[in-house]
């Protein structure tokens, strides 16, 4: 079922989980995702990547995403992942989003919040909800990372735009790591507890160790994105299949493999998250 971005984070917050955010990038990414949401009966969302919406990618992948999620017996939420701009982000709501980031982390913190604000207040008039975004998370390949989000600037964040779901910046980073990252769980908790109990989103997901994730999730990350590798999953997949004599040179067999590298890359982190079972 095709719900919105405050559905999904409603469950993770009262179930105390967090609901995994995949990346997605063709039909067979999405075919992956959501056949990984049924088997393990978790609420799952979707997102597409800012890039997509602006160079239209999005407009041949979004309606595969809403035939998915309307189709599926679990709750799916449809979102545009680092909106930078008005630009992507009517498109993402012309073409069927169901929940929308706007990241104005670059900004200064006034600028921040107005342009976030802004965005809370658009997508208001339809019902929608906005994740903003305060500490810009940066590249692993950056050269350093910005300041660490303030949990007391997050609960004036929070308070001053209206957003449903904060992502912060506490030792992730975008892309593989280099090498295991360690996340400042106190300030997690610290950040959680400022922002009264506001949902807060881990973006850089790829790579981060697994007892950090955990640890992540029972001081406040009710939503953790997923996008290298899921990548990964998808190419692994189509490798094996390369390296296969007897594949199969038509698109839909030849193609069954790397979905189901990508289904099986989504379970563990819906395992791993505690969203395992709790769609309702």
């Amino acid at each position: 079922m095709l719900v919105t971005l405050k559905e999904v984070l409603d469950l993770a917050n009262e179930g105390g989980f967090a609901v995994p955010a995949f990346n997605v990038y063709n039909m067979e990414t999405v075919m992956g995702a959501v056949a990984a949401a049924e088997e393990a009966k978790a609420p799952i969302i979707m997102q597409v990547y800012a890039r997509l919406f602006k160079e239209g990618g999005a407009y041949y992948l979004a309606p595969s995403i809403i035939a998915a999620a309307k189709k599926a017996s679990v709750p799916i939420c449809f979102h545009l992942d680092h909106g930078p701009s008005e630009l992507e982000m009517t498109k993402a709501l012309y073409w069927g989003a169901t929940g929308i980031m706007f990241d104005g982390s670059v900004h200064p913190y006034e600028e921040n919040v107005a342009l976030t604000k802004h965005a809370v207040e658009t997508c208001g008039h339809i019902g929608l909800y906005v994740e903003g975004e305060l500490g810009h998370i940066g590249s692993v390949n950056d050269d350093s990372m910005e300041e660490f989000t303030d949990p007391e600037e997050a609960g004036r964040f929070v308070k001053d735009t209206g957003v449903a779901c904060l992502a912060v910046l506490v030792g992730n980073a975008h892309g593989r790591y280099k090498k295991p990252p360690k996340l400042d769980i106190d300030r997690v908790g610290a950040i959680y507890e400022a922002t009264g109990h506001t949902p807060l989103v881990l973006h850089g997901g790829s790579g981060i160790p697994d007892d950090q994730i955990q640890l992540a999730v029972k001081n406040g990350i009710r939503k953790m994105n997923f996008g290298t590798d899921v990548c990964y999953s998808f190419l692994d997949g189509v490798q094996a299949e390369l390296n296969d004599p007897n594949r199969s040179v038509a698109i839909d067999i030849f193609m069954k493999k790397p979905v189901e590298s990508v289904k099986n890359f989504c379970l563990t982190k819906i395992r791993l998250l505690g969203a395992e079972g709790k769609a309702k």
